[in-house]
């Protein structure tokens, strides 16, 4: 254990977690790499990623380069005599990079590989209606999330579960997932195996405006899993239509209710019970928790104190 020479390469807090974990077990971690500091907020101020707040408090040696090929970077990044490299939440590596350490680089995903590769597996795990998820570490490749698995372990996912509590719970096992893997590097006792291949592969893609848009003509438990699936972050979105206005709202928090007939039209809306009760093809989608243009969100108790809906309104 004591001749590693980590360096750990993360950004968000996800990655912070993995790297405490490294550091309450006496690591030692000689360097990190994160993102450069970013515009952020209506005044454009540089803001640091949440892994370099932490590193800085830690008084650890700290990096934020551009361009991973940037020669002075990779001659700053040699000059720490790292033997193994940690990857959690951070971009693609050039090969340069990640073959650079006698031990390798691994990295954390939060899937069961070779399933949700890509950039939002927590969410698209949810949003696909999966039950079982889980953490898995793997040796670097030059592709992304290929590479021969390290270990992996599984998490159920609650019906109810949304994707930030799934992640919460996925970053603390993940922690433990890779105290074990670097303990089995430390102790070289480490076994590999290579990816199944699958030809029914699902894939974590990037959240953009289409896809996280609600679709209230989709079957009643795939609009669900939509919404906890893109909540607390990004926020699952739709246009609501009322008293002759349009606006785009983000809806974070709602039940099911399944339905045989349902004769209102899809999408009409009605207010129940302290919930916006919105009628979909084989029942209905009652919204606990909303955000309207330019307000925080919100429960739809507290909303309609001063919101008031129309006979009309409706989800589109």
């Amino acid at each position: 254990m004591n001749d590693l020479r980590i360096v750990f390469m993360g950004t968000p807090d996800f990655a912070v977690t993995i790297l405490q974990g490294l550091l309450d077990k006496e690591y030692n971690i000689v360097g990190v790499i994160t993102a450069p500091d970013r515009p952020a907020g209506r005044g454009q101020k540089l803001r640091k990623s949440a892994v370099k707040t932490y590193a800085e408090s830690k008084g650890l040696t700290l990096l934020q380069p551009t361009n991973l090929k940037d020669e002075d970077f990779l001659s700053e990044l040699s000059a720490l005599q790292a033997n193994l490299q940690v990857v959690v939440a951070f971009r693609m590596l050039p090969e340069v990079v990640w073959k650079m350490p006698v031990y390798g680089t691994f990295n954390l995903h939060a899937s069961l590989l070779p399933q949700y590769r890509g950039a939002a597996p927590i969410n698209w795990a949810i949003i696909n209606g999966e039950t079982q998820t889980g953490v898995t570490t793997f040796f670097i490749d030059e592709k992304i999330d290929t590479g021969a698995i390290i270990l992996q372990e599984t998490l159920e996912i609650g019906p109810n579960e949304n994707a930030g509590s799934l992640h919460d719970r996925l970053m603390h096992k993940g922690s433990e997932l890779v105290i074990k893997t670097v303990d089995a590097i430390a102790h070289k006792s480490v076994s590999t195996k290579i990816q199944p291949r699958s030809t029914e592969l699902k894939t974590a893609y990037k959240l953009h405006n289409e896809n996280t848009k609600i679709d209230w003509n989709a079957p009643l438990m795939t609009i669900h899993n939509h919404i906890r699936g893109l909540s607390p972050y990004p926020g699952a979105w739709c246009y609501l239509i009322n008293n002759e206005k349009e606006e785009r709202v983000k809806v974070f928090s709602a039940f099911a209710k399944a339905e045989k007939d349902t004769t209102a039209t899809i999408g009409s809306v009605e207010i129940e019970e302290n919930s916006i009760k919105v009628t979909v093809t084989n029942g209905y989608i009652f919204i606990t928790e909303i955000q309207l243009p330019g307000k925080r969100k919100m429960d739809v108790k507290a909303l309609l104190n001063g919101y008031k809906f129309s006979k009309n309104a409706k989800m589109r």
